[in-house]
């Protein structure tokens, strides 16, 4: 758990913040930007829309989780995303971490809902930015493009209001829904996720294929 302000401040194995593909990719975001506040929006939506929403790319592989591999493979699932923003944020100087709770995905694939045979996702991950003398959540999961295939509102950030859900899609259903907080971590505790996520969904680890196009999928079912 989080115990001190340096820490989320500081370069960890995963969030490696001073990687130079990192601080580029940050720098660029931030080029106009001048207060913390300005800083956190514009390198939320550089990784909400740059960086590909993909569920079918979840590695085991511990270096696969690295924030400058996954900007490198321009795609990840919700904790890959969440890490390399809170990679991007403290890279600027402004402190970050990682949070996690357990969630009820109302829209999903038939093809993934086959694979994983729950609408729990466990261990969701988002990222909190401290901002104005208090922490705020912020989930860059849904990039713009996949959000429209899927009918569901994009998920903006203001740096004020916490940012953690689609509530609704665009025709009013529900979308999702949290059943279970795991807390803030400074790094990510990538064994634990991973273990919680093999024993929830061993089918989907039998059955992967990197190759699998999620947001053709939702264009599909959603016309």
């Amino acid at each position: 758990m989080v115990t001190s302000m340096e820490s989320n401040l500081s370069a960890t194995y995963y969030i490696d913040k001073d990687h130079p593909d990192i601080t580029s990719f940050a720098s660029l975001a931030c080029k106009d930007q001048a207060s913390d506040i300005d800083k956190a929006l514009a390198l939320y939506y550089a990784v909400r829309d740059q960086i590909r929403y993909n569920p079918y790319s979840i590695d085991p592989e511990k270096s696969a989780m690295k924030a400058s591999q996954i900007l490198k493979k321009g795609e990840g699932y919700c904790v890959a995303k969440a890490v390399l923003l809170t990679a991007c944020v403290r890279s600027q100087g402004i402190p970050a971490r990682l949070g996690f709770a357990d969630v009820k995905n109302h829209l999903n694939t038939k093809k993934l809902r086959e694979m994983m045979g729950t609408d729990i996702f466990v261990w969701h991950g988002y990222c909190e930015i401290y901002l104005g003398e208090r922490w705020v959540k912020a989930t860059p999961a849904f990039n713009l493009s996949l959000c429209k295939n899927f009918n569901v509102r994009p998920l903006d950030f203001d740096g004020i209001n916490d940012s953690i859900f689609h509530p609704l899609d665009t025709k009013g259903n529900r979308h999702m829904e949290y059943v279970a907080d795991h807390g803030s971590f400074i790094d990510l505790p990538w064994e634990r996720i991973i273990a919680a996520s093999i024993e929830a969904y061993p089918r989907y680890f039998e059955r992967l294929d990197r190759n699998q196009d999620f947001s053709k999928e939702a264009l599909a079912e959603n016309p």
